[in-house]
């Protein structure tokens, strides 16, 4: 068995190993289904952020929420959890908070029958199927760092022993705004361990009206759980068995590859304004979230227009714009739509673009 650098099992996966039946397919679309239904009995609204949530969900990955207070992204998580009959644990990230305080310390213990002492692992509240890291970045670097390690390998190392997390294992963190005072930046390295970074934006009048409603009133929604452990990891095991063609692959290659500066074939403007781009996670997330989306749509291939609707929240922590980028009001997500823009959809088009060429053969 080997691992690959998304920190998944590479073992049966690939592009389509294994069949899968029209009925393995509708039961995803049905998970998906009936979380949505639980979910909808407490959150108003935020359906694309749910969306990306679940995609990430049944491909292993885990998401970053960011969005300013209030705008329910804790609740949307904590709900989430509820709706799983999963093991769930919270952690407030506070500027105080310690590395042994999220990953677990050993301690030592005294057998009250012979006197004898020993070390045993007390394990923190990151040992647990589904983990809310809320509010991130209100705890400095060296904490932030702790997740590493179990996010990548779904293991903890303390002292000399590892010690191996529950399956599934599921990270969903919440960010304020890095302006907002009392916030430490993500590590780039930190960052590209989640799959998705998902903006959580302002409702709408409409949605901000029924929360209004919901939430100063007596009624309050009864949330039960539709999916279990086994489910889950079935479900996940499905995902990677949705066919993607060499074209799609080759077009999420061309879209990654593009934010690379300098590299030959990359646009002159992703060139002036970005200061460097993704990495081959990017490509191997553009793919998975693909055939996550594919499923969760009730289709059994992956499409273009899936690698496009993807693309931001893949990418957008992957890459950073520099600093003239950054005086002019461009954002990475601005880079990211010109880019998908630029890209041709087609295999002849990219096979007779000499830009593209060029891309497919650095």
């Amino acid at each position: 068995m080997s691992v690959d650098t998304a920190g998944n099992s590479a073992e049966n996966e690939g592009n389509g190993q294994g069949e899968l039946s029209a009925a393995d397919a509708s039961r995803l679309n049905e998970a998906k289904q009936q979380i949505s239904e639980q979910l909808s009995k407490v959150i108003v609204g935020q359906q694309e952020v749910i969306d990306e949530i679940m995609i990430g969900l049944f491909s292993r990955g885990h998401v970053l929420l960011e969005g300013v207070p209030g705008l329910a992204k804790t609740l949307m998580i904590s709900t989430l959890a509820q709706t799983m009959d999963l093991a769930f644990s919270r952690i407030q990230f506070t500027p105080d908070l310690m590395p042994a305080d999220v990953t677990g310390t050993e301690i030592i213990e005294e057998d009250r029958n012979s006197g004898h002492r020993a070390f045993r692992f007390m394990e923190g509240p990151l040992f647990a199927n589904i983990v809310l890291a809320d509010e991130i970045n209100r705890t400095p670097p060296k904490t932030q760092a702790s997740l590493l390690e179990a996010m990548q390998e779904r293991q903890v190392t303390v002292g000399r022993t590892r010690h191996p997390l529950p399956t599934p294992f599921f990270v969903l963190a919440t960010q304020n705004p890095i302006e907002q005072e009392g916030t430490y930046p993500l590590p780039e390295a930190q960052q590209d361990r989640f799959m998705f970074k998902v903006y959580v934006k302002y409702p709408t009048f409409d949605e901000e009206f029924e929360v209004a409603r919901r939430t100063t009133g007596t009624d309050s929604g009864t949330v039960k759980a539709v999916l279990n452990a086994d489910e889950i990891i079935r479900l996940q095991n499905l995902v990677r068995k949705v066919p993607v063609s060499d074209h799609v692959v080759r077009f999420a290659l061309s879209i990654v590859r593009q934010t690379r500066v300098g590299d030959d074939g990359v646009p002159d403007f992703v060139d002036e304004l970005v200061g460097w781009g993704a990495g081959p996670r990017a490509v191997q997330f553009l793919i998975l979230g693909g055939k996550a989306r594919a499923l969760l749509q009730g289709r059994f291939h992956v499409s273009i227009e899936d690698i496009q609707q993807l693309a931001k929240p893949v990418l957008r922590h992957r890459m950073v714009v520099n600093f003239a980028a950054e005086s002019d009001g461009v954002t990475s997500d601005d880079v990211i739509d010109r880019i998908v823009a630029a890209t041709p959809t087609t295999e002849d088009e990219l096979s007779r673009d000499a830009r593209f060429q060029r891309i497919f053969a650095s």
